[in-house]
């Protein structure tokens, strides 16, 4: 099978299409022939020399968090899913290929209608979303303020967090503010100012902070919010215990994401794909991400 992959650390250069052995499910496990896969920072970090936190990184390594396709093959135990089956899941560092096996606990049923571009890009952004909302305890009544939250977990967190009845600031470049009204997030701008920006827009205080940007974002976060236990960061994990902050990773299980599913089926969740981009074109949807401003996700297609 073809498969998206690099061999040396380094920028989106170093990705190219490789071909592999197709991979075999054992008991437990299903076979997905995938259709869409989804392009994160995630992915960018490892290629660019991160190694994350109980993984291993072995060349050629295979980038790609989360997909979506079709159930081709069943391991023997497996009877929740059938040859045929539409699905979506998670497998870490695998899913940018032709075809994944991951242990049936981590797929589900993908929405019917769903498109394959949002199916394949939904599990690891909404997750770690979901994960980080939950961990910061976010409910009715509290003012959540969002850095980067035009992007693929930011787009997530800002609904779920209006859905449970918060109001939400969320910071991003210009170009994108009217996203974020669409979404029903009040939007500010990065850079200089962007406390006195806040305070202005939230003159009772901002209770609750979540960092996806990393750096002046997170030091600001710190001059906004008083209880620092209701402060977590997804991408300055090196400084959260220094700082007394929360560091944030995703939760990842069925269940979360049966539920996530679940909302989107229901109407009570947009998906936003900017961009999608060939196999052949991994560099090119690296290089996107690598911009810091895409907005929602970006997602590599499989088939055609």
């Amino acid at each position: 099978m073809r498969a998206a992959a690099f061999h040396t650390f380094g920028g989106p250069e170093v990705l190219e299409v490789i071909e592999v052995a197709t991979p075999v499910a054992a008991p437990g496990e299903v076979r997905v022939r995938v259709e869409a896969a989804g392009v994160q920072a995630y992915d960018s970090a490892v290629r660019s020399g991160w190694t994350p936190p109980g993984q291993t990184v072995r060349f050629p390594q295979i980038v790609g968090n989360d997909f979506a396709g079709v159930v081709d093959q069943t391991g023997a135990g497996v009877t929740d899913f059938r040859t045929g089956d539409e699905v979506l899941g998670w497998a870490v560092l695998a899913s940018c290929a032709e075809y994944v096996v991951v242990p049936a606990g981590q797929i589900v049923a993908k929405p019917a209608g769903m498109p394959w571009p949002q199916a394949g890009t939904l599990s690891a952004s909404a997750q770690t979303a979901h994960t980080a909302l939950e961990e910061l305890k976010v409910s009715a009544g509290d003012t959540l303020l969002i850095h980067g939250a035009s992007g693929g977990v930011g787009t997530v967190a800002v609904q779920l967090a209006l859905a449970a009845g918060a109001q939400v600031i969320g910071t991003a470049s210009p170009e994108n503010h009217d996203y974020l009204r669409s979404l029903g997030a009040t939007p500010t701008s990065y850079g200089d100012g962007l406390t006195d920006r806040v305070r202005a827009l939230a003159p009772g205080g901002v209770d609750v902070a979540l960092d996806a940007a990393g750096g002046a974002a997170l030091d600001a976060s710190l001059k906004l919010v008083t209880d620092r236990d209701r402060i977590g960061t997804l991408v300055d994990l090196a400084r959260a215990d220094k700082l007394g902050v929360r560091p944030l990773r995703s939760q990842r299980s069925a269940q979360r994401l049966q539920a996530i599913t679940d909302l989107y089926r229901t109407g009570r969740l947009i998906l936003t794909v900017s961009e999608t981009f060939p196999l052949d074109r991994i560099a090119d949807a690296h290089r996107r991400i690598d911009t810091g401003h895409a907005r929602g996700k970006t997602a590599v297609l499989l088939r055609g």
